[in-house]
C-alpha cells in the first residue's frame, strides 16, 4: 500500500491539478472560446454598426439585395469562414460561423440569411463534399465575394418532404454529363438583381426513380448554363424583404459529370451533415434578433417617461424585459455549447441542430414581440427596428426546417439514444 506521506504529496498534486482546472473553466468564455473567436466577433461587431445597420431599413423597403454590401462580407474573409484555407477560406469552426451570424442578424437578418445561403450551405458544403477539382473552381470565388452562391432543395411540392422532390438528373450514355430538370423554389441568392440567376448553386436532384437517400445526389450548376434560368424573384414577403428569394427553372441542363459532388446517390449524407449547422446557424440568427430586441427595448424602458417616471419602473415592462433577457441567455448558452461540439466534417448531432432552432427560434420571435409591446407605437413603426425584426424572426420557425419537422426528428433521434438522458 501507497506510504502515508505519498498519499498526502498524491492528493496535493491531484488538488493543484483540480484547482488548476477550475481555473481555466472559470476563465472559460463559452462565446468566445478563443482570442481568435474574440477577435472576429468585434471585428463583424464594428463592420455590422458602420456599414450593415445604417443601410438595413432603406433597402429592406426597397425589397433590393445589397450586392456591394455583401461583396464587403469577402474582404473581411468571412464569406469562406470554414472553408479550408488552400480553397481561400478561413479555416475557422462552427463556433466562428454562429459569431458572425448572430452578429449580422442583430443589425440586418436579410445579410444574414443571404451569408448563410452562401458561406454555409454553398461554401461549407461543397468544402466538406465536392472534389477537389470543384472546390478549386469555385471555393476561392466564393471566399472572395467574386461568386455570389446558394443552395437548392426545396421545390414547389416538395418542402419538408425532401425525398418527395421531382428535379431529375439523367446521366448521358456516355457517362460524361448529366441533364438535370425541374424547378426549384424558395432558393436564398437565387437572384442578385431580380433579372438573373445568382452565380451558383449547389443544386440536390434524382438519379433515382424512388423516395430511397441513395436515389438523391448533388451537382454544381452555375449562372450561364444553357437552360437554367430565373423563374421569378419572390416579391411581397413577411420579412427579410432584402433578401432575394426566386425561383430557378432547370429546363435540360447539361451539367458536366465533373460537377457531380461525391457520388450518384450519395446526397443524402451530404444533406444531413449540412443541415446541422444550417439549423445551429439559424439559432444564431435568431439569437442576434432576440439581442437586439432586448437591447432596443431595454434603452426605451430607462428613457421613455410616463405617469412621471421610466416606463422601465413599472412591473409589467420589467416582466417583458427580465423574461427577455433570461431567455435569450439560456438559448445563447444552448446555441454556443452544441456548435462549440461540432464537427463540420462529421454527421450525427441532429438532435442538438435540432434542438437549439427548435428553441431559439420562438425565442427570438417572442422577445421582438415584447419589444413592439414595449415601445408601444414606436414599436410598431419602422424607425426602432423591432417591426422588422418581428416580421424577419417568422422565418426561423419555417425555413431550414419548420418546427414541425423539428419535433418529429427529435423523437425519432430520443428513440435511437435512450440513454442519452
Amino acid at each position: 500500500s501507497m506510504h502515508p506521506a505519498s498519499r498526502v504529496v498524491a492528493s496535493r498534486c491531484l488538488r493543484k491539478t483540480l484547482n488548476s482546472r477550475l481555473s481555466s473553466l472559470a476563465s472559460y468564455d463559452l462565446f468566445n472560446p478563443t482570442p481568435e473567436h474574440a477577435q472576429l466577433r468585434s471585428m463583424i461587431r464594428n463592420f455590422c454598426d458602420q456599414e450593415v445597420l445604417p443601410q438595413a431599413i432603406e433597402y429592406n423597403r426597397k425589397e433590393v439585395f445589397n450586392v456591394d454590401l455583401f461583396r464587403k462580407l469577402g474582404d473581411l474573409g468571412v464569406l469562406g469562414i470554414t472553408v479550408a484555407e488552400e480553397y481561400g477560406g478561413a479555416g475557422m469552426d462552427a463556433t466562428a460561423a454562429v459569431i458572425v451570424l448572430e452578429e449580422l442578424n442583430a443589425s440586418d437578418p436579410s445579410v444574414s440569411i443571404a451569408y448563410l445561403a452562401h458561406a454555409m450551405l454553398f461554401c461549407n458544403n461543397l468544402n466538406q463534399n465536392g472534389s477537389h477539382e470543384l472546390k478549386q473552381k469555385y471555393l476561392p470565388g466564393a471566399s472572395a465575394g467574386s461568386l455570389i452562391c446558394g443552395m437548392c432543395m426545396s421545390e414547389p411540392g416538395a418542402g419538408t418532404d425532401v425525398l418527395g422532390m421531382s428535379t431529375s438528373a439523367t446521366p448521358s450514355e456516355d457517362g460524361s454529363y448529366f441533364t438535370i430538370n425541374g424547378t426549384k423554389m424558395w432558393i436564398t441568392n437565387g437572384s442578385l438583381d431580380g433579372t438573373d440567376t445568382g452565380d451558383a448553386f449547389f443544386v440536390y436532384a434524382k438519379t433515382g426513380k424512388g423516395r430511397a437517400p441513395g436515389d438523391l445526389s448533388a451537382f454544381v450548376v452555375e449562372k450561364g448554363m444553357p437552360g437554367f434560368s430565373l423563374g421569378q424573384k419572390i416579391t411581397g414577403k413577411l420579412g427579410n424583404r432584402a433578401s432575394n428569394t426566386a425561383e430557378l427553372v432547370f429546363d435540360n441542363v447539361k451539367v458536366p459529370a465533373t460537377n457531380l459532388i461525391g457520388k450518384v446517390g450519395g446526397a443524402s449524407l451530404c444533406m444531413m451533415r449540412n443541415l446541422e449547422i444550417e439549423r445551429i446557424g439559424a439559432g444564431a440568427m435568431a439569437m442576434g434578433t432576440a439581442r437586439s430586441s432586448l437591447d432596443i427595448m431595454t434603452k426605451y424602458a430607462a428613457e421613455r417617461k410616463q405617469f412621471g417616471k421610466p416606463i422601465g419602473e413599472y412591473g409589467q415592462m420589467q416582466k417583458y424585459i427580465s423574461e427577455s433577457y433570461s431567455q435569450y441567455m439560456a438559448g445563447r448558452s444552448y446555441l454556443y455549447n452544441v456548435a462549440r461540439q461540432l464537427d463540420l466534417s462529421t454527421y450525427g448531432n441532429g438532435l442538438d441542430a435540432d434542438g437549439v432552432k427548435l428553441f431559439c427560434a420562438p425565442i427570438a420571435k417572442n422577445i421582438a414581440d415584447r419589444a413592439i409591446q414595449v415601445l408601444g407605437g414606436n414599436g410598431y413603426t419602422a424607425e426602432y427596428m423591432v417591426e422588422q425584426y418581428w416580421r424577419d424572426s417568422k422565418l426561423g420557425e419555417i425555413g431550414g426546417g419548420t418546427l414541425e419537422a423539428h419535433h418529429k426528428n427529435m423523437w425519432r433521434d430520443l428513440m435511437k439514444r435512450r440513454n442519452i438522458l
